[in-house]
């Protein structure tokens, strides 16, 4: 009940993002239920409806990603003075995240549910002149017990994140308490995540090269991917990611260099005071853009293979790329959030209003010169295996 009041109470703002996450958490229910649907309708290719659920993988994560975000930049978590008086000390914080965070994915598979009984015709006639109802195996019964555990999924998975994420941060000192620290220590990621994009492009190119390699279904109808190139593919993703923390403090480094003005030196004070809560976010989105122009680069290549495009290829694809963008915007206010009393220091002893907002167009271009190219160099990488075949 604490958890529903402290929901219904929160910022329109903070409302819009969990609503966010009830949307991102319904549109990957849906697809797992069009993956039980094409099972019950197509018993005879279980390897094909097994890779089908093995590809929601991909949204799960970037929904489950979102809502740890979402989760973290909520202010109803955050410790206060004076809430461990009344009982809500970090622990008790931590659930109540969790349980917020279980209740907007549940609600999203909820929709899910709704909306794919409609267009299964359970509720009232199959709609659009039942077009949609052999993709849903309408004329079968749906098994209850296998539509709610998928559908839990989602939630748990969700709800377990945030509580392994937010545990930490609710451990430090509540908000009004903090001692003078000095700036963080360099990320150490930094190697380890070239390292893994390193390896991930080797193993692309070698597992494209290959011949009589296994080859995978890919969603949209892209056939003939070898499944070498699909572990290349995620050893690129998780090695921007991890980089990403270490590219953003290296930013703000190079921005306070060679004789820097107040504008550089705020600009790259506040990127390495940020490296760890933008700079993650940042390299997903990267990874996802570099995936995104390399997919697209080879259905340019290969003839037909555009037009095989499905809806629930597309859905998923539009989970991805939303829930990433949508993980860096979060992260972006939550920073913006964190200096909040930094800002309101600086403009009472006469900083400048266009000093500020100097500042914040020179982060981003810093960030833009660096993560642009690298994505973009990322993606021909990648592409350049499955084109050459």
């Amino acid at each position: 009940m604490l958890a529903l009041r402290l929901a219904r109470g929160a910022h329109p703002l903070v409302q819009l993002r969990r609503l966010l996450v009830a949307a991102a958490s319904a549109g990957t229910g849906f697809l797992l239920l069009c993956t039980l649907g094409h099972a019950l309708g197509h018993p005879e290719t279980a390897a094909n409806s097994l890779l089908r659920l093995a590809w929601c993988a991909l949204p799960i994560a970037a929904t489950v990603y979102f809502a740890v975000a979402v989760a973290r930049s909520d202010p109803g978590t955050q410790p206060r003075a004076g809430l461990s008086a009344v009982g809500l000390g970090p622990a008790r914080l931590t659930l109540l995240a969790a349980i917020s965070t279980a209740i907007a994915c549940t609600l999203g598979s909820m929709l899910a549910l709704l909306f794919f009984l409609h267009l299964r015709g359970d509720l009232s006639g199959l709609p659009f002149d039942g077009a949609a109802s052999g993709l849903l195996a309408a004329d079968r019964p749906l098994p209850l017990a296998a539509t709610l555990t998928l559908l839990t999924w989602v939630p748990l998975a969700a709800s377990a994140a945030s509580a392994l994420a937010l545990r930490p941060q609710l451990a430090r000192p509540v908000r009004g308490t903090e001692e003078p620290h000095e700036p963080a220590a360099a990320p150490t990621g930094l190697p380890w995540g070239f390292a893994l994009l390193a390896a991930g492009l080797a193993v692309e190119t070698y597992a494209a090269s290959a011949r009589g390699a296994a080859g995978s279904r890919l969603p949209g109808g892209l056939t003939g991917s070898p499944t070498g190139v699909l572990a290349g593919w995620t050893l690129t993703a998780l090695g921007l990611a991890l980089a990403g923390p270490g590219l953003t403090y290296l930013c703000g480094r190079a921005l306070q260099s060679v004789r820097p003005s107040a504008v550089r030196l705020l600009a790259g004070r506040v990127l390495q005071e940020e490296a760890r809560r933008v700079g993650r976010p940042l390299g997903v989105v990267c990874a996802v853009a570099s995936g995104a122009y390399a997919a697209a680069t080879v259905y340019g290549e290969r003839e037909g293979s555009a037009a095989g495009v499905g809806p629930l290829a597309t859905l998923g694809a539009v989970l991805v790329v939303g829930c990433a963008v949508a993980t860096l915007v979060t992260a972006s206010f939550e920073a913006r959030q964190a200096r909040r009393h930094t800002t309101q220091a600086l403009l009472r002893i006469g900083a400048p209003a266009t000093a500020l907002r100097g500042a914040v167009v020179l982060r981003a271009c810093a960030l833009l010169v660096v993560f642009g190219p690298l994505t973009w160099l990322v993606a021909e990488l990648s592409a350049a295996p499955l084109t050459a075949r």
